[in-house]
């Protein structure tokens, strides 16, 4: 049995989740990220904010590492497109998650579509170049270092070449599901899956952002389309990522799992299943790495159904006392069940730029409509709160900037 004070190191764009989960396990978190927020203060011996190192993100991410004390580490979006930073950092302290050398495995679109074919899956056609494709909306230009939606755009008539590295990714009809995956030596296991919130007005998200997840329990979804995921599990197992692994598909109407991105490390929508079932998504990740033994199997029965949205700035704001204050009484109100309905909160004196996420929302109830209808009411509210009155230019701070 490890040390239950055994410390941790977490990094990456947004470790406040993950570090969470690791510290509700037993473990002493250190962590950094682009936003130091609030509650990643709460719950983390030691914390770093990446962009107020030299070098920024993801490059700060190393002088960050070795400010902490010695011990392992755990990577998080989006720093699987960094296996540079990883190497880096895993030539200091050991690494718990998927290897820099496993990564192009499932990041470079044409390895993973070989990958997912020969699982005898879907994926989508893909090109490195766009002559000749329509330009009418059926393929989507998609950079080839993204997360979370970012920089997303149908390929049409008047889209501009993009400046980055893209793929054009032929646009799959259906609804956009993500699946949660532990995997080890031994193979994989389906964690859980979740329907993905993307681009929603209501969150002020940009057209394919992330923002948000609704939980879906795997005695719920179509024997076809669980057996399609867990396909995909044992052929990520193969490949040598390790740990908690994240898939985004889209579910087209004949049930077909389309797999569109695989992300080798704990992902956003993993929460909910935590909150859902009880299991730790941290301790699985860690015995799946080899660092402690697999955690005992929990029991749930019929839990409620879990939601998150993110909130994103519909404009420039400063983060201030009052604020706070407001936030602190919804936390109040909205919490249940020993979880926050308010998460990823901004320090005061921050800056949150235009297209910035703001805080993370969650709500539970017995169905998943009725969750929404509730997440959605909380998140309009605190939107409410953070509308610039009168006009007026708000007080320069620090910025607080989207994951890259």
């Amino acid at each position: 049995m490890h040390d239950a004070f055994m410390p941790l190191v977490v990094i990456g764009g947004s470790a406040r989740a993950f570090a969470v989960s690791a510290a509700r396990a037993g473990r002493r978190v250190y962590a950094a990220d682009l936003f130091d927020d609030l509650d990643l203060r709460a719950t983390a011996a030691a914390t770093a904010c990446v962009r107020d190192l030299a070098g920024g993100y993801p490059t700060g991410l190393v002088a960050a590492a070795r400010s902490f004390p010695a011990a392992a580490f755990c990577f998080l979006g989006a720093l699987e497109n960094h296996p540079d930073v990883i190497r880096a950092i895993a030539r200091d302290r050991p690494l718990l998650g998927s290897p820099p050398a496993s990564l192009a495995c499932v990041r470079d679109p044409w390895s993973l579509q070989r990958l997912v074919q020969d699982a005898g899956l879907a994926s989508p056609e893909c090109h490195a170049d766009p002559r000749g494709l329509p330009r009418d909306g059926s393929f989507l230009a998609k950079p080839m270092a993204g997360a979370g939606g970012r920089g997303i755009a149908p390929w049409e008539t008047a889209t501009p070449k993009p400046p980055h590295a893209t793929v054009w990714q032929r646009r799959i009809v259906g609804t956009a599901w993500s699946a949660s995956y532990i995997v080890s030596a031994a193979g994989s296991r389906l964690l859980g899956a979740s329907r993905q919130l993307l681009g929603l007005p209501w969150c002020h998200a940009r057209p394919f952002a992330y923002c948000g997840s609704i939980d879906e329990p795997l005695a719920g979804l179509p024997a076809a389309v669980r057996r399609q995921f867990t396909a995909l599990g044992a052929a990520l197992a193969g490949c040598g990522l390790r740990g908690a692994v994240g898939a985004d598909a889209v579910v087209d109407a004949a049930g077909v799992v389309w797999v569109v991105e695989v992300n080798p490390r704990p992902c956003a929508s993993m929460e909910l299943i935590e909150r859902a079932t009880g299991e730790s998504i941290a301790a699985a990740h860690l015995a799946a790495c080899g660092a402690e033994p697999a955690p005992t199997p929990t029991a749930s029965t019929a839990p409620p159904r879990w939601a998150k949205a993110v909130l994103y700035a519909p404009h420039a704001i400063a983060v201030d006392a009052a604020w706070l204050a407001r936030v602190a009484a919804w936390q109040g109100l909205w919490s249940a069940a020993g979880h926050p309905a308010i998460a990823d909160i901004p320090a005061a004196g921050r800056t949150i730029p235009a297209g910035g996420p703001v805080c993370t929302l969650f709500a539970a109830a017995d169905t998943a409509a009725a969750a929404v209808d509730q997440l959605r009411e909380r998140t309009m509210a605190v939107s409410a709160s953070i509308s610039r009155p009168g006009g007026a230019a708000w007080p320069p701070a620090g910025n607080r900037s989207s994951i890259p």
